[in-house]
């Protein structure tokens, strides 16, 4: 597992290369959760220029008792090990890291990941990419500006958020690339050993980091051990060339399912492009006929008519049929399901209102299909749906907007979603495609408790 030291440093200010730290935070995030950390004022042994007093609001009289930066050294090179470090502009903190070393002759040398760059590729066209106004847009809550502790844990936050974007996953296959440890034969349990029994996507990747298959499963750990005790011709591949397994928490299953979509089309792994197929088959149709009712029907799903719903085989769109002509009071003969020229069978028992032999009229009867319609198809709408989050505090978002899904993403605070430029800023842009528009609509089928709000009127159904 890649570990990051998310690092945050402020310092007396002064001339380049003359600057003395006076607090420093570190936290240690294995890309999931933050593992451990260290936050301390430090006596710069120096004096504090007096813009940066009214800053940070760190004077020398704070410092008098703070330990001096050898008395820390020791720390950060532990909680340092094997992480790559993370700052906003790391250039900068890990220069007076590497200074501060350099006066006590340590060469301190990490990998490191700057966290305005990487915004600036993944999250682009923001009006400024401080750190405080970066959060601002994206509704991440900065307490304590300007300090060490709370800049830096602005910048966890941001870079989860960065890591979430990170479609390509290039972040997570360079770390792999940069440590040696992974370039060692991996014993197959050991890997398992270290995943979760948890809702998200994973990355299996060979020597240099590259991804040779994506999947997604509500049980990580288990999955993965499917895949190492499997015969199959494709599975031995796979446990032949695997050196690492990567993974992302996603809480709910359908992120889960339209990350895992989005990914494969990105990244093409080696033995997810065999098998990648449609995933549906079958679509629901509509046409009115010379008596002025809308029919229902089921059909192959060509992509040539543009489907009211999708469904993964002929026999769970069959199912759907039945539910509907039930919950809905439709007719039969009009959805499908019973060949006649007469009155269907429904009518016989007095659960049809006639329209099959024209006795019930086709305004009366298109209203309920029409209803049935709305409720299955999301065109022109603007919605967001929301479900489960990776925490307990966090829900996830998707978004779609005029019937087109532009993306997902994870909040914490109902402003977030109810603000619609800090909602772009979260999510991860996606591609609207028939794969996603079938995910969406099978699981709001499956899920009917699933919460939606209505993106302009913030309705909730």
């Amino acid at each position: 597992m890649t570990n990051y030291a998310i690092v945050d440093i402020e310092t007396t200010g002064g001339k380049y290369n003359e600057e003395g730290i006076t607090e420093i935070a570190i936290y240690k995030y294995n890309g999931h959760e933050v593992v451990d950390q260290f936050i301390s004022l430090v006596n710069p042994e120096r004096k504090i220029q007096e813009f940066v007093v009214n800053l940070t609001g760190i004077n020398s009289n704070m410092l008098k008792n703070a330990p001096k930066f050898y008395e820390v050294a020791k720390r950060i090179v532990e909680i340092t090990e094997d992480c790559i470090l993370v700052a906003h502009n790391a250039q900068f903190d890990y220069r007076i890291l590497q200074t501060e070393f350099r006066r006590l002759g340590f060469q301190f040398e990490r990998e490191t990941l700057c966290t305005v760059e990487l915004a600036k590729e993944l999250i682009p066209d923001q009006a400024s990419y401080s750190l405080g106004k970066l959060a601002r847009a994206l509704g991440i809550p900065v307490s304590d500006r300007h300090r060490a502790a709370g800049d830096a844990q602005a910048t966890v936050k941001l870079f989860k958020m960065i890591l979430d974007k990170d479609l390509e996953k290039s972040i997570v296959q360079s770390s792999i690339r940069t440590k040696p440890k992974y370039q060692l034969e991996p014993k197959h349990l050991d890997i398992i050993d270290q995943l979760p029994s948890i809702t998200g996507v994973y990355y299996i990747h060979k020597e240099g980091g590259e991804i040779i298959y994506i999947g997604k499963s509500k049980n990580i750990k288990k999955r993965i051990n499917q895949h190492f005790t499997s015969n199959a011709p494709k599975a031995k591949k796979i446990q032949n060339k695997v050196v690492a397994v990567t993974y992302e928490a996603t809480g709910s299953e359908l992120v889960a399912l339209l990350k895992e979509s989005a990914e494969i089309k990105k990244n093409k792994p080696i033995f997810n492009r065999a098998l990648r197929r449609t995933i549906f088959t079958h679509g629901l149709f509509s046409y009115v006929d010379d008596n002025g009712y809308i029919n229902l029907k089921i059909d192959k799903a060509n992509g040539k008519q543009k489907p009211i719903t999708t469904f993964s085989n002929r026999q769970s769109a069959k199912s759907f049929m039945f539910k509907i002509v039930e919950t809905y009071s439709l007719c039969q003969k009009l959805t499908g399901l019973y060949k006649t020229n007469t009155s269907c069978f429904n009518y016989t028992i007095k659960n049809c209102e006639g329209a099959c032999i024209n006795e019930e009229l086709p305004e009366s009867y298109n209203k309920r299909v029409l209803q049935l319609i709305d409720k299955n198809s999301y065109e022109s709408k603007d919605l967001v749906i929301i479900d489960r989050g990776r925490d307990v505090d966090e829900r996830s978002a998707i978004v779609i907007e005029n019937g087109v899904f532009k993306g997902l993403g994870f909040f914490n605070l109902n402003y977030q979603i109810h603000n619609l430029d800090v909602l772009h800023s979260i999510i991860t842009p996606m591609e609207n495609n028939r794969d996603t528009q079938h995910i969406i609509q099978a699981y709001l089928r499956k899920n009917k408790q699933l919460k939606v709000i209505s993106l302009k009127q913030n309705e909730v159904n």
